[in-house]
């Protein structure tokens, strides 16, 4: 397993125990014993636990970015595309649950660590509002999937699916 593999084993570790026993229970040794490594070797690749952190929320910038990114390029209808590019990765997200909550919920726990996903949100933001459609519709439909993806993260007032899935052609509607 090369260098870069194996540090994304250890990040994947990582998220699925913040995800399945919660944030209080990472630790470098956790995370080891998850990857199948030395203490020593995890620490090869993360110093401290801070380093563990920023690498969780990096993974998730660059996941959902390329993610956002590769629906853009698929999209054969220019205007509202970045809309509904990242309408539908955070959907997708949500629907699969594939780990991206979790580096979430671990950055927020670190003050500072968010910086590169700040600087993602301030490019799609950018993408969407010359979107080819208003502006302010486009950052509705942002907003309303960020909503989408954080109560549904945190549990707070998850629609049933019915509803859920009238909000997204609703959104969807949108952008078109």
């Amino acid at each position: 397993m090369n260098s870069n593999s194996k540090r994304n084993s250890i990040l994947s570790s990582a998220a699925c125990i913040v995800k399945n026993h919660g944030i209080e229970k990472l630790t470098l040794e956790f995370v080891a014993s998850e990857a199948g490594i030395s203490k020593g070797g995890l620490l090869h690749h993360f110093p401290n636990k801070e380093a563990l952190f920023k690498g969780m929320v990096e993974m998730l910038t660059n996941d959902f970015g390329t993610d956002v990114q590769n629906r853009v390029i698929q999209d054969p209808i220019d205007n509202g595309k970045w809309s509904r590019a990242y309408l539908q990765s955070i959907i997708e997200d949500n629907e699969e649950n594939n780990g991206i909550n979790a580096e979430i919920i671990a950055g927020l726990f670190k003050k500072g660590l968010l910086g590169e996903l700040q600087s993602q949100y301030s490019f799609w933001q950018k993408n969407l509002g010359n979107d080819g459609i208003d502006p302010v519709i486009s950052s509705i439909v942002r907003l309303a999937a960020d909503g989408l993806w954080f109560s549904e993260m945190f549990g707070l007032g998850k629609l049933d699916d019915e509803l859920r899935e009238k909000v997204i052609q609703k959104l969807l509607l949108m952008t078109k």
